[in-house]
This record gives C-alpha cells, sequence and structure tokens, in this order.
C-alpha cells in the first residue's frame, strides 16, 4: 500500500467528516458535564481537536450548544484555525 492510495480524496473526506463529528459530540459533552456539575473535558483538548481538522464541528458546537462563547480564545481561535486551515489546503492543491 502506497501514500497515495492512504491519502486519497475519498478517505480524506471520510476522515474530515468523522473528526468534525467528533468534535461536535465532544463540544456536547463538554456542556453537558458543565451543566451538571462535572469533570469537565480541557480546554487544551478542545484546541487540538480542532487544529486536527474539527473547526466546522467546534463552531457549530459552540453555537449550538451556547458553550464558551463568551472565551474569547474560542471565539476567535476556532474560525482563525479554520481559516489557516483552508489556506493552507489551498495552497497544497493550487
Amino acid at each position: 500500500m502506497n501514500i497515495e492510495e492512504v491519502f486519497n480524496i475519498q478517505n480524506i473526506l471520510i476522515y474530515v467528516i468523522c473528526i468534525n463529528l467528533l468534535t461536535f459530540f465532544v463540544m456536547w459533552l463538554d456542556k453537558r458535564k458543565a451543566k451538571k456539575g462535572k469533570w469537565r473535558i480541557p480546554e487544551n483538548t478542545l484546541l487540538l481537536l480542532v487544529v486536527l481538522g474539527g473547526g466546522i464541528g467546534g463552531i457549530a458546537g459552540m453555537y449550538v450548544f451556547r458553550h464558551k462563547t463568551q472565551k474569547m480564545r474560542f471565539v476567535i481561535g476556532f474560525p482563525l484555525i479554520l481559516i489557516c486551515e483552508i489556506l493552507l489546503i489551498l495552497l497544497f492543491v493550487l
């Protein structure tokens, strides 16, 4: 198996969909834990999921669940990371 077989468009799309669904779910889970006063998911974990490609899921989760919307680190960070990732993709594709 060579690298072109692993990193084809279909596998990349599957990865992007999965990481965004995971990030959306983790945002929901952290909000739920916050409401119940339970152990929380570390903020760095949320940021890492976005850096790994979960920007759309993170932004969607932030506003759907009204979670972390008062923290500029997330309000500015999530979209900024997503924009940088899109620019990097465009740089490699074009």
